[in-house]
């Protein structure tokens, strides 16, 4: 640990292999903080590297495991002057090296979507889209390979037609469909890309259908699968989940073979955590990660992008108001991601500085959990986070595809 020193004037120097270690100016700023006595030192560093975009809120399905049966948010499409605010901020973080278009909409119902996919690719950009494959026609197929776009992830809740159609309303053999016709686009165009991913969220209902997933992620030629707990929004939600507090044995995992050109590579099969535990982090914190809503607003992750209700592992019901760090409309990215509030708030996200309210003796009668709050540390609160458990998982946020990076 080096020593810090004062010079005659109070003012602290910090030595240059410190510096040089963290890869910091001598001119850089930071946001000074303490923590009982402690000082803390925030670097602001336009150190972002992933953008989520949401385009819309609207969506073409209303499936039983949505976020939007119980939200009172507006279903609105983001508009192009608000996604060119977005696109002429890009150059103040000169890390981003990813744009996600995804949300709890359907993007590819955007009117808009391959133009703000060309020009965030214009820009250098790797892309990727998440999307329940319905709209993904041959001609948007053909647009997503021509435009460079190297990660595609489908949500497939159900092996079984029937299942597929129980959970999310609509037709397996139209997804799968449309998926063939990504692959034809694929083959005819020459390319490895867009790689496929398959998110499949895990239920009592479609347990049985695990056994059968990777047997239809070779069929569909897909490089990955995740496997995601169910967030339970309703009270028919909850009756579904798998997880719980006391340790529960894991879901079996294995692989598969993914042609990719001459070569044949092995699939990826990721699966959740099924218990709560000690560790605590969160992937879109740790990713350096920030999310755009529809109307520009900047939240730190989906968790808190919008106003909603779910139940934490214990049954108790919460409701979670969207947190707004800024406003792209308003203000760039790049000033939003390094002011006050986001630095310090993505400082106790990394430590954790929050009280783990499912351990807690008062958690039954605690107000304080009616909402996404904790009685310390910061405040919106992540003490019952079920992301940063692991126990619910984002396809889009875990980024293991070294199958295909290997073929590139």
């Amino acid at each position: 640990m080096p020593k810090i020193t004062s010079d005659d004037q109070g003012r602290l120097v910090l030595p240059d292999d410190f510096l040089q270690r963290r890869q910091l100016s001598p001119k850089a700023e930071y946001w000074l903080d303490d923590n009982e006595g402690d000082l803390i030192l925030r670097p602001r560093l336009p150190d972002a590297r992933k953008l989520y975009i949401e385009p819309t809120t609207g969506c073409n399905l209303h499936c039983r495991t949505c976020i939007r049966n119980v939200w009172g948010d507006p279903e609105a499409k983001m508009t192009m002057d608000t996604f060119r605010r977005i696109m002429d901020g890009l150059a103040g973080l000169p890390n981003l090296n990813r744009v996600v278009f995804t949300g709890f909409g359907e993007p590819l119902s955007h009117p808009n979507i391959l133009e703000m996919i060309q020009a965030v690719r214009q820009r250098d950009l790797a892309v990727t889209v998440g999307s329940n494959g319905l709209m993904l026609t041959m001609d948007k197929a053909r647009e997503l390979v021509r435009l460079g776009v190297d990660r595609l992830v489908v949500s497939v809740d159900g092996v079984k037609p029937e299942t597929y159609a129980d959970v999310r309303g609509a037709m397996l053999s139209q997804v799968l469909g449309n998926i063939r016709n990504l692959n034809e686009a694929k083959r005819q165009l020459g390319s490895l890309f867009p790689a496929l991913g398959i998110e499949f969220v895990v239920l009592k209902s479609n347990l049985d259908e695990l056994a059968g997933l990777t047997e239809l992620a070779s069929r569909l030629n897909a490089a990955r699968v995740l496997v995601s707990n169910v967030l339970p929004y309703s009270e028919d939600m909850r009756d579904q989940i798998l997880y719980g507090y006391e340790p529960r044995p894991p879901f079996k995992a294995s692989g598969w073979p993914v042609k990719a050109d001459a070569w044949v590579m092995w699939g990826t099969l990721e699966l959740p955590r099924m218990h709560w535990g000690a560790e605590r982090r969160c992937r879109f914190v740790q990713g350096k990660s920030i999310v755009v809503g529809w109307d520009g607003g900047v939240a730190p992750c989906y968790a808190l992008s919008h106003n909603y209700t779910y139940f934490a592992i214990d049954g108790r019901q919460k409701q979670v108001s969207r947190y707004v760090l800024g406003n792209v409309n308003e203000q760039s990215p790049s000033e939003i991601w390094m002011s006050e509030d986001y630095v310090r708030f993505r400082g106790e996200v990394r430590a954790f500085h929050f009280p783990s309210c499912p351990n807690c003796e008062l958690r039954d009668t605690c107000d304080l959990r009616a909402h996404n709050e904790g009685c310390w540390g910061w405040n919106p609160s992540c003490a019952d986070c079920l992301w940063a458990q692991d126990i619910v998982r984002c396809p889009l946020q875990i980024c293991v595809w070294r199958c295909l990076r290997a073929a590139r």
